[in-house]
């Protein structure tokens, strides 16, 4: 999955640059969602001691960084909640960008002008290569900064083993998942801005000893962390985020639940405050040479039948109550 057709593209869709901007600070710390290839640790690794925690993220990190290209696609919907209310989206990863489109505010389905709005939308995108090249472009830019956060954590933290847990998240699992405690390691630089709110995280990394995937990871500021990338700002202590991954079929692991609580400033006078929980399902496999206009057509057929499947739901209610 394209890094910046999760949140980010939602957050285009309503327009909201605060919460672009800190989704996109934000954004690194949710995973690569690839296909699974490599020698598991055996099931009953343990990491109760500093070294083997570790290797442990190491491994699981080389994973996910391993497989960062991997060329499958799908087709899912995410239903986002924040301050303004709900935004139901589905969305289609192709070869050329990402694809979104609105269907539901506050689970009422779009207006017919608003439907129209959508497509028109994507018709523009579709009439613009350089419009769409640019796209794609940033999410190329937003999916190296993934990488380099993700790069970064076997450096960035300290680890302890904090117990086992189930598999809550539907990851496929077999095995029992590994709960690990970070908190930053003091004689950690960060190289560039790109890992400069690490150095104020603590929190929890749930990780999947066999598949060396990582399942969840929930981390806290517990201080106020400054940003840069050419904008001036602060993250204050306090700030929250939660992120969950699980395997949809086929080994691919995809961002399946993404929570978000920050208040701050930008250019060190406009305040920046964003709450929103986003749940992202009903994955399922698209061509992997789907170009962007394919896509379209496939979101299209999608919201059509999410349509009929409403009107069905609406006669049969109907027919139940006489």
């Amino acid at each position: 999955m394209t890094v910046d057709g999760l949140p980010t593209e939602t957050v285009s869709g309503i327009g909201n640059a605060c919460q672009k901007l800190a989704l996109l600070l934000f954004l690194p710390l949710c995973f690569l969602s690839v296909t699974v290839w490599a020698a598991p640790l055996p099931a009953t690794t343990s990491c109760e001691n500093a070294a083997t925690c570790l290797n442990l993220v190491r491994a699981a990190v080389a994973n996910e960084v391993a497989h960062s290209n991997d060329p499958t696609k799908h087709i899912f919907r995410s239903r986002k909640e924040s301050a303004q209310g709900s935004q139901t989206r589905l969305y289609v990863e192709t070869r050329d960008a990402m694809a979104g489109m609105t269907i539901a505010y506050n689970d009422k389905p779009l207006t017919a002008q608003q439907t129209q709005g959508e497509e028109g939308r994507l018709a523009w995108l579709e009439s613009h290569p350089e419009q769409l090249r640019r796209k794609h472009a940033q999410e190329l830019e937003n999916s190296d900064r993934t990488l380099r956060i993700v790069k970064a954590l076997p450096d960035a933290f300290l680890y302890q083993y904090d117990g086992e847990e189930s598999d809550s998240a539907d990851s496929g699992s077999t095995s029992k998942l590994v709960r690990l405690k970070f908190v930053p390691n003091p004689s950690y630089q960060p190289p560039t801005h790109v890992e400069q709110v690490l150095v104020g995280m603590q929190g929890i990394v749930v990780i999947d000893p066999v598949g060396l995937r990582i399942a969840k990871i929930d981390g806290t500021l517990f201080r106020e962390v400054g940003f840069g990338w050419g904008i001036l700002g602060h993250l204050d202590k306090g700030g929250h985020f939660l992120v969950e991954q699980r395997n949809v079929g086929n080994g691919c692991w995809e961002v399946s639940h993404m929570s978000l609580a920050f208040t701050g400033k930008i250019l060190l006078f406009k305040n920046l405050s964003i709450k929103s929980d986003e749940v992202l399902s009903d994955f399922r496999r698209v061509p992997d040479n789907t170009t962007f206009a394919q896509g379209v057509q496939l979101l299209k057929a999608e919201e059509i039948k999410l349509a009929q499947t409403r009107s069905a739901e609406v006669v049969k209610t109907q027919t139940q109550s006489r």
